[in-house]
């Protein structure tokens, strides 16, 4: 069972829509308090009219590939909350280049929007919960950041060359990570998903109809997934329950990963 976080306090990027809003939801579900984060302000805000006043919820909206974008979330964050216990990096990019056609500027774009940004982000929310833990027991987890990725990083898509290399950096960025903050008591885990039902996929199912099927055979469980399936591996990683999982790249993907052929990887 998935313990309470009452007290703690989130933040999530790429939280106006699909897998990074229901996780956003699920931790305040949870009774943590949730920074919203995500540069759509207009997606932002109609989900933040559900919340009313309430004051576990609180939303930032910037591009969060700027250096300037990660340091003013911390400030609002701590104004609003006065600390941060979890982050999830749930931000992601995604662009079809083919490997012989793709630029620096294409690899460039994707390793800044899925790569960097959570790593910067992680770097100072891990600074900040180093300092929230100082004097406190040793025994005491100071914080708990996962990464989202998907199983591009694993299987590279032939049309996805920047996007797979940055996915794949930023699993290797979540075992460095954790080994760094290890000794601080912060745990840095990832979430590697396929055949989840997110907004990307959404669209693409609209231009590609029967790509849902091709998904549906590739996966062992038959069926996609719902984003909210996808939230509860997530309150694992961040609960009590995964109080000694580190460095860990955890794939949610009904067992896509066992056998799912390269073209549908991405999703």
């Amino acid at each position: 069972m998935t313990s309470s976080l009452e007290g703690k306090t989130a933040i999530v990027t790429g939280a106006a829509r699909g897998v990074g809003l229901a996780i956003a939801r699920a931790l305040y579900e949870r009774g943590a308090n949730v920074m919203f984060a995500d540069c759509d302000e207009a997606a932002l805000d109609h989900e933040m009219a559900r919340f009313g006043d309430d004051p576990r919820v609180r939303q930032f909206n910037a591009d969060m590939s700027q250096r300037l974008s990660t340091a003013n979330l911390l400030s609002a964050t701590l104004v609003a909350f006065d600390r941060v216990d979890i982050l999830v990096n749930a931000h992601r990019m995604v662009k079809l280049n083919k490997p012989l056609e793709c630029t620096e500027a294409d690899l460039e774009e994707m390793l800044r929007q899925n790569l960097l940004a959570g790593l910067r982000l992680s770097q100072i929310v891990a600074k900040r919960m180093i300092q929230q833990a100082e004097g406190s027991d040793n025994d005491t987890m100071a914080g708990a950041i996962v990464n989202l990725t998907t199983l591009a990083a694993q299987r590279p898509h032939p049309d996805l060359l920047a996007y797979s290399i940055a996915s794949a950096a930023q699993d290797q960025a979540t075992r460095a990570m954790a080994l760094a903050l290890a000794p601080h008591r912060i745990r840095v885990n990832s979430v590697a998903f396929g055949s989840v039902m997110t907004s990307e996929l959404k669209a693409a199912l609209k231009d590609n109809p029967g790509l849902r099927e091709d998904i549906i055979k590739g996966t062992p469980m038959g069926r996609i997934a719902g984003s909210d399936e996808l939230a509860d591996a997530v309150l694992y990683l961040v609960g009590d329950g995964a109080g000694f999982v580190t460095g860990q790249i955890i794939n949610v993907d009904g067992g896509r990963s066992l056998l799912d052929p390269v073209q549908t990887a991405m999703f």
